[in-house]
């Protein structure tokens, strides 16, 4: 698969690149590499304190997201997989204390609630470059972006993302893909969400980037 980069044209479709904030990005850059985690899988904290009480937390809320409450947490671990997508109803900012690979699709490229792989990107971000990735970027867990070493990335959501799920009475196909607060799924057949009951939307090779790595 080819793997793009954050830094080329065709990333301006689904995020963009955040300048600025030099001394917040290497203070919470810090805080990931010393104070959380690589396990050998996937994790995911939604809120993790220690970012949660950094200064720079409250200086990029009031920046990025205008004041609203903002939660700061990690997805860490190795995973060169799509397995599935989501979408949010608002943008999430995302920087490692690692190299990381984002796969991404559009949400206008969902037709009949299903996405071909195909429509698929992979874009390459390096350690420090802070982004957004807007509310209209199909998205999921970080993949490594090397063999040997798996990766340690921030993931900034309003307050309250993706932490319990809202129990109401589902009337039409979007809502049976709310998995978790502001959270909408989309998963492959070979995902282990979709083995856990998520909606299978995601058809085509279930992509793996194993052997694109260095």
């Amino acid at each position: 698969m080819q793997i793009l980069k954050v830094t080329d044209p065709e990333f301006t479709n689904y995020g963009r690149i955040i300048e600025g904030y030099e001394a917040e990005k290497k203070q919470i850059m810090e805080a990931l590499r010393d104070k959380t985690p690589i396990p050998e899988g996937t994790d995911y904290v939604a809120e993790e304190t220690t970012l949660q009480s950094l200064a720079a937390a409250d200086k990029i809320t009031n920046s990025l997201f205008g004041g609203s409450p903002m939660q700061f947490g990690w997805c860490n671990g190795h995973n060169t997989k799509l397995n599935c997508l989501e979408y949010h109803r608002s943008s999430e900012i995302n920087m490692g204390a690692t190299d990381f690979i984002l796969l991404l699709a559009k949400r206008e490229e969902i037709v009949d609630h299903k996405l071909d792989s195909s429509k698929v990107k992979a874009f390459f971000c390096p350690a420090g470059t802070m982004i957004e990735v807007y509310a209209t970027a199909l998205h999921y867990a970080p993949c490594q972006a090397h063999k040997d070493s798996g990766f340690q990335v921030l993931v900034g959501l309003p307050k309250g993302t993706n932490v319990g799920c809202p129990d109401f009475e589902r009337v039409n196909p979007e809502d049976k893909l709310l998995t978790a607060t502001n959270k909408w799924l989309l998963a492959h057949p070979e995902s282990s969400e979709a083995k856990g009951g998520a909606v299978v939307g995601i058809t085509g090779v279930n992509i793996d980037i194993a052997d694109d790595l260095n």
